[in-house]
C-alpha cells in the first residue's frame, strides 16, 4: 500500500447542457413523464434535464390538486439554483389549473428569480397559438369536476372547446396504466368529428406521445399531449429550435411570435 496519495491535475469544462439545463418538477405519482421526456430528448444534444418529485395525493380532485401549492416552493428548492437553469417545468396540467398558471411561475421564482417557467397547460396554449388551433377537442382521464375546470381555462384563453370526453378515472395510478390503445381510440372518436381543427389529451400520467403520429394520420389533424406540449414548449423557450422526430407535428413549429420569449 502506497503511503503517498497524489493530488491530480484537472480541467473543467461547462459540464451537462452547455446548450440548454432544464429543471422538471414531477408529480410523487407519476409513473409517465421521465419516460416520455426520455424518448423525446434523446436526439437533443447538450440539452440537461433535472428533476425533483413533489408530494401529491394518488386520488386526483380539485382539493388534492390545490395542496400541492403547499410543498411547490421547497420542491423547486431541491433543483440546485446553482445548476443555472434555463427553464423550469411544473408537470401537472390539471394542477396548474387548479393553482394558477401565475401562481404556479410565481412562487418558481420565489427560489429560481431568473428562471424562465413553464407547465402542461401554458405549454398547451403555446402549442395550439403554434399549430394556427381555436377549435378543439379535450381528452383528459379527470373527473367531470377536474375536467369541467380545465375546459373553462382554455376557453377562457379563446380555445373552443367543441368535444371534450374523459376516462373519468380519479385513481392516478390506474390513469398511468389506461393502454394506448384506449387513448388512440378516445383521440380518433373525438378528433373524427368536423367541428374540431385538433386534439389535446391532457394529464402528465397518460401515455400518449406513442399514439400522437398515429392518430394524427388516422384523423387529418394535429394532436398535442401535456408532455409533448411541455417538452416542445420547454426547448423552446430556451432558444432551441431543434424538430423531434416521430413526436407529431408540433415539434415542428417555432413559437408563435406572441409566445417567444
Amino acid at each position: 500500500m502506497s503511503n503517498q496519495i497524489e493530488t491530480l491535475m484537472f480541467e473543467t469544462d461547462q459540464g451537462l447542457g452547455a446548450r440548454a439545463r432544464l429543471g422538471l418538477i414531477v408529480l410523487q405519482t407519476d409513473q409517465t413523464i421521465e419516460h416520455e421526456f426520455a424518448r423525446l430528448f434523446s436526439t437533443l444534444q447538450d440539452v440537461a434535464l433535472y428533476a425533483a418529485r413533489i408530494p401529491n395525493a394518488m386520488d386526483v380532485s380539485p382539493d388534492t390538486l390545490r395542496q400541492m401549492a403547499i410543498d411547490l416552493p421547497q420542491t423547486a428548492g431541491l433543483l440546485p439554483p446553482r445548476f443555472g437553469f434555463d427553464v423550469m417545468g411544473y408537470a401537472c396540467t390539471s394542477g396548474a389549473t387548479m393553482i394558477g398558471e401565475d401562481r404556479v411561475a410565481a412562487m418558481i421564482r420565489d427560489v429560481h428569480p431568473d428562471v424562465t417557467t413553464t407547465n402542461p397547460i401554458t405549454a398547451c396554449k403555446a402549442a395550439l397559438a403554434a399549430l394556427g388551433l381555436k377549435k378543439i377537442g379535450l381528452v383528459t382521464p379527470y373527473p367531470v369536476d377536474v375536467t369541467v375546470e380545465m375546459q373553462a381555462n382554455l376557453q377562457a384563453a379563446g380555445f373552443e372547446t367543441t368535444a371534450v370526453a374523459t376516462f373519468q378515472e380519479s385513481d392516478d395510478f390506474t390513469v398511468a396504466r389506461i393502454s394506448p390503445d384506449s387513448i388512440l381510440q378516445a383521440v380518433t372518436h373525438i378528433g373524427a368529428r368536423d367541428e374540431c381543427d385538433g386534439v389535446f389529451v391532457s394529464c402528465t400520467s397518460l401515455r400518449a406521445l406513442q399514439v400522437i403520429e398515429q392518430a394524427e394520420k388516422t384523423i387529418g389533424k394535429p394532436v398535442i399531449s401535456s408532455n409533448q406540449a411541455l417538452a416542445w414548449h420547454m426547448i423552446r423557450l430556451a432558444g432551441l429550435t431543434d424538430p423531434v422526430p416521430q413526436a407529431g407535428r408540433l415539434f415542428s413549429r417555432p413559437l408563435s411570435e406572441q409566445d417567444a420569449p
